[in-house]
């Protein structure tokens, strides 16, 4: 018996990210910052959420990061990483563009996001060994739903 691969809201967090940002968004941040240094990063987490008990709605919290370095330089590029966060909020409050389907990987349903907002400021993280800088918010919550196949 194989198992049906279902959408799951890091999948839909990470695609709603990439049409806002581009395709610099994953779970966990690239060791090789060269890939990334000229544009920035997003790092996500489910924060938290609950599932609708009675129709098949999601609205999980994501925790974001924003990342950004200069690797020829010990001084973090603040600007840059600042820019990705005000890129998600823009997207956030730009409501006719947000009801839209995003494509997961290859074997998964197609999800309808329906909204996506801001919960807390972004807040800077100071003090990271690696000299990059991070700004953190603490919610993106991103309403969804599966596409029927």
């Amino acid at each position: 018996m194989s198992l049906q691969l279902r959408a799951t809201p890091e999948l839909v967090a990470a695609a709603w990210l990439k049409t806002v940002v581009g395709d610099r968004v994953a779970t966990t941040l690239p060791k090789d910052n060269s890939s990334w240094a000229a544009s920035g990063f997003c790092t996500l987490v489910v924060a938290g959420g609950t599932p609708n008990m009675y129709v098949p709605l999601r609205d999980p919290a994501i925790g974001v990061d924003c990342w950004a370095v200069n690797p020829q330089s010990q001084k973090p590029p603040w600007n840059r990483a600042a820019a990705l966060v005000t890129a998600i909020e823009a997207a956030c409050w730009d409501h006719p563009a947000i009801p839209q389907t995003v494509t997961l990987p290859t074997g998964y349903p197609q999800a309808r996001v329906l909204s996506a907002y801001t919960v807390g400021e972004a807040r800077r993280i100071h003090d990271d060994a690696s000299s990059y800088a991070r700004y953190s918010i603490p919610g993106l919550v991103i309403a969804w739903t599966e596409v029927p196949s």
